[in-house]
C-alpha cells in the first residue's frame, strides 16, 4: 500500500525489563476484563462481538467502553490500573478506584455500587467469560500491584498510544482505497488494539480479511509486537521480503511480525515501524491478489 509515512507523538519506550513487562501486561489484561463484563452486560450484544470493543481515550492513557443506555461508560487508566465510571457529563460526573492492592472481589463489589445507582442491574457483571486469559494469581485473589508495575503500565501506556496514532493513520490510507475497514479497537480477549480491512477474493465464498495492529504479548511473543496478518493463509514460498523490523510468523496464523526488540533497536522506531506497516499491509493485498489470480 502506497502511503506517506506520517510522523506522531511517538513517546520514548525506554527498556523496561521483560518480566516486569509482562507482569504489568497480565495486571492490566485482569483489570481490563471489568470494562469487558460491563460491556457484556450492558451493550446490546452484536453477532461479530463488536459491542465489547473497547476505545483507547489518548488524553487519558486509557481503554473505555462503548456508551451504555443514559450514556454511562467505563475506563480503565493504564498507567495505574484505575477505573472510573463516566457518565454524560464526563469528567464532572465520574467516580473512580484505583485498583492497587485491592483485588477483583473489591473491584465487583465498587463497580456494583456506581453502575445501580445508575439503575443497572449490577448481577449482570457476574455472567461468566466466553473466554480465558492467561493465569495469574489475582485470579486467586491475589490483590493488584499497580505501584510496584508503574514502570511496566506506562511503557504499556506508551506503546498502545503508539500503535493508537500509527494504525489510525493505516486505517485511513486503506479507507482512501475504497476497502471496508473497521473503526480502530480493542478487544478484551486478545487485549490486542487493531482493525481489521475486507476485501472480495475471486473464487471464495470468504472475504479475504487484513488485520493491522498490536499485541502487548502472548504466547507466541513474550513482548509487544505489531502486526499484519493476512487471510486465507498465503503459501510459505509466496511472502515477500518485509523491512529490517519486521518477519512472517507463519505458526498457527500469518502474519509479517514487528517485535519489540527489533523495534527497540531501530535508529527511528517510529519512521521504521510506519514503513512496516504500509508494507505488511501492501504485501497482504498483493497476497490476496495472488490468491483471487489463482
Amino acid at each position: 500500500m502506497a502511503g506517506p509515512i506520517i510522523e506522531t507523538r511517538w513517546r520514548p519506550l525506554g527498556s523496561t525489563d521483560p518480566f516486569r513487562l509482562k507482569e504489568a501486561r497480565l495486571q492490566a489484561h485482569y483489570a481490563l476484563q471489568w470494562l469487558a463484563r460491563a460491556a457484556r452486560a450492558y451493550i446490546p450484544p452484536q453477532p461479530d462481538d463488536s459491542h465489547t470493543c473497547l476505545h483507547w481515550d489518548d488524553a487519558l492513557d486509557a481503554f473505555a467502553t462503548q456508551n451504555f443506555a443514559g450514556g454511562a461508560r467505563v475506563l480503565l487508566r493504564i498507567p495505574t490500573l484505575t477505573l472510573t465510571v463516566q457518565g454524560d457529563e464526563g469528567e464532572a460526573d465520574s467516580q473512580s478506584l484505583a485498583l492497587d492492592s485491592r483485588t477483583d472481589a473489591q473491584a465487583r463489589e465498587w463497580l456494583g455500587k456506581q453502575l445501580e445507582a445508575r439503575r443497572l442491574v449490577p448481577a449482570a457483571l457476574d455472567e461468566p467469560a466466553p473466554y480465558e486469559i492467561p493465569a495469574h494469581a489475582i485470579a486467586g485473589g491475589a490483590a493488584y500491584e499497580a505501584r510496584a508495575e508503574a514502570d511496566g503500565l506506562a511503557v504499556l501506556a506508551a506503546w498502545y498510544a503508539n500503535a493508537a496514532a500509527l494504525i489510525e493513520g493505516v486505517r485511513r490510507r486503506v479507507a482512501g482505497e475504497r476497502l471496508a475497514v473497521s473503526a480502530l479497537c480493542c478487544w478484551p480477549h486478545h487485549f490486542d488494539l487493531a482493525i481489521l480491512a475486507m476485501l472480495s477474493v475471486h473464487h471464495s465464498a470468504e472475504p479475504g480479511m487484513i488485520g493491522v495492529g498490536l499485541s502487548p504479548g502472548d504466547e507466541y511473543y513474550d513482548e509487544p509486537y505489531f502486526y499484519v496478518s493476512v487471510y486465507p493463509e498465503p503459501k510459505a514460498e509466496a511472502l515477500p521480503a518485509l523491512p529490517p523490523v519486521g518477519c512472517w510468523h507463519t505458526r498457527d496464523f500469518t502474519a509479517a511480525v514487528a517485535p519489540a526488540q527489533k523495534i527497540l533497536a531501530a535508529k527511528n522506531a517510529e519512521v521504521e515501524t510506519g514503513r512496516f506497516l504500509d508494507e505488511g499491509v501492501g504485501a497482504s493485498l498483493g497476497l490476496l491478489s495472488q490468491v483471487s489470480e489463482g
